[in-house]
């Protein structure tokens, strides 16, 4: 979220920042973002019977932004079709993973484990399928057998800054539009 506020403000990003949203109140985030003179909203999850009424909170507070676009820096919650859906197109997502491999969570683990020579991160459109979404822009390191879950996870954020940031501006310049089929 800093790196994407600050291309921001560098004009690395040709857009604006307006809101800033988390359902961790203790997020090193929001207080940054405070900080920098950026709305923030803390939406806390646990004070929600279901992830539906949840997630229809967190869509009304955004759609009050008019956002462009709207970028999941750091979220670490899966979102249901009640927020997904109205934002189809609009919600994007950095998956620390070369998808479709290694969905979900502790992707670093399972690519070390497996053995790959490569892993990476994903910009995709976020869909109701978890981690499914068009791709948008992917990019690969190599996995050296020295690597653990942490030097591994390390290099890919550093990378991760650079590749949100060419994939945000892709969107805004047109050059990436979205497609998406849905079977009934």
């Amino acid at each position: 979220m800093q790196a994407i506020v600050n291309a921001c403000s560098s004009n690395k990003i040709k857009a604006q920042v307006s809101v800033v949203i988390s359902n961790n109140d203790k997020a090193l985030g929001i207080e940054w973002a405070k900080n920098n003179n950026i709305n923030t909203h803390i939406i806390n999850h646990k004070n929600y019977e279901t992830r539906e009424l949840f997630d229809a909170d967190l869509l009304a507070c955004v759609e009050q932004y008019q956002p462009d676009i709207v970028v999941l820096a750091g979220f670490m919650r899966i979102l249901t079709s009640v927020f997904i859906q109205p934002l189809l197109g609009k919600l994007i997502n950095i998956h620390p993973s070369i998808l479709p491999k290694f969905k979900g969570l502790h992707t670093h683990a399972k690519a070390i484990e497996a053995k790959e020579k490569l892993h990476g991160a994903t910009v995709h459109f976020v869909t109701p399928q978890l981690d499914d979404g068009p791709i948008i822009l992917q990019f690969a390191t190599p996995v050296f057998s020295h690597d653990t879950e942490q030097t591994l996870a390390e290099r890919i954020l550093s990378l991760e800054h650079v590749v949100y940031i060419e994939a945000i501006n892709m969107i805004i310049s047109e050059q990436v539009k979205f497609e998406y089929e849905t079977i009934f």
